[in-house]
């Protein structure tokens, strides 16, 4: 399985709508949860079920396309099943027991609610929310692939615009020759990773660098901020949003570099050795120290341990 991902353009009005079919697919989602938890001995397929019912109560629901809907009850069910696997693991602290959900931003098609153009180029989504036709932009080219290998179709909102992410069923082999190399790895603040054969990688520290930007974006979203506003419940101004939105697209920028950095240094280790060891390390609780963990949450240390597990698979 892998992922492409295209940005889509589209009107003012399409962009609402995405808003709007991502809002349902929360609402869904957390309905779904909140019946697993007044119901006993409630699985996966009731939770399917439960969306044909919400469908009918709710105009809202019933506008989103089945198969999305089926999608976010299926995100409902994940939250629950690993909270499952928790308890049956004796995991120490807390089980993750599912929470509602307040900021989602995407919703997920299946396999119908939506159609590709001829060339591949353009996706319309079919169902009531008039998302309508979106133009994809990216470098990928979908017409490698048939229509049947799309297994799934996400809408993605990010701070820098709305994304089109495509998962194709398709089984990729890279044929390498073996190099008879075996590396132990040490992940480190002052050093990215250090190698059993003396090899140091520096760390980049992309958030360190970037804090001074980063503040100084805060301060002015910061002042922007009505205190009053927020106490009467009443929406902030645009002037307040638009700030908001240049600090979030500072984030994600650091962020990109991050795991761009994180995914060429795991590509290089995989493809250089036939077996890595590296230490089990529960950054999880390491953040949890006030003087380490801008330091530790800057290094990249889960994303690295993720990328090597997807390119060793």
């Amino acid at each position: 399985m892998i992922v492409y991902e295209f940005k889509v353009k589209g009107k003012d009005k399409q962009y609402r709508a995405i808003d709007e079919a991502i809002r349902t697919s929360q609402f869904i989602q957390n309905k779904c949860l909140r019946y697993w938890m007044d119901n006993k001995n409630v699985g996966r397929y009731d939770l399917n079920k439960y969306c044909a019912v919400l469908a009918a109560e709710f105009p809202n629901a019933s506008e989103l396309n089945s198969m999305a809907r089926q999608s976010a009850a299926e995100r409902a069910w994940s939250a629950i099943a690993r909270f499952y696997d928790n308890c049956k693991k004796k995991v120490k602290g807390k089980k993750g027991f599912p929470k509602f959900k307040k900021h989602c931003r995407s919703v997920e098609y299946k396999t119908t609610g939506f159609k590709l153009s001829t060339n591949r180029k353009a996706i319309t989504f079919s169902d009531k929310k008039g998302i309508g036709t979106l133009k994809l932009k990216g470098t990928y080219d979908l017409n490698f692939y048939d229509i049947k290998q799309i297994k799934r179709v996400r809408l993605v909102r990010r701070a820098d615009g709305y994304y089109a992410q495509f998962a194709i069923d398709v089984e990729i082999k890279v044929e390498t020759q073996p190099t008879l190399q075996v590396v132990g790895i040490d992940l480190g603040l002052k050093y990215f990773i250090a190698d059993s054969k003396g090899n140091v990688e520096p760390s980049p520290q992309f958030y360190r660098s970037s804090q001074k930007q980063l503040n100084r974006a805060n301060r002015k979203k910061s002042k922007k901020f009505s205190p009053a506003k927020k106490k009467a419940k009443v929406r902030q101004s645009s002037n307040y949003h638009k700030a908001r939105n240049r600090y979030a697209r500072k984030h994600l920028r650091v962020s990109r570099q991050r795991k761009e950095y994180c995914k060429r240094v795991a590509y290089s280790v995989i493809q250089s050795n036939d077996l890595v060891a590296y230490e089990d390390l529960s950054v999880k609780n390491m953040v949890k120290n006030r003087h380490l963990a801008k330091s530790i949450s800057d290094a990249g240390w889960s994303t690295f341990r993720s990328m090597v597990r997807i390119f060793w698979a």
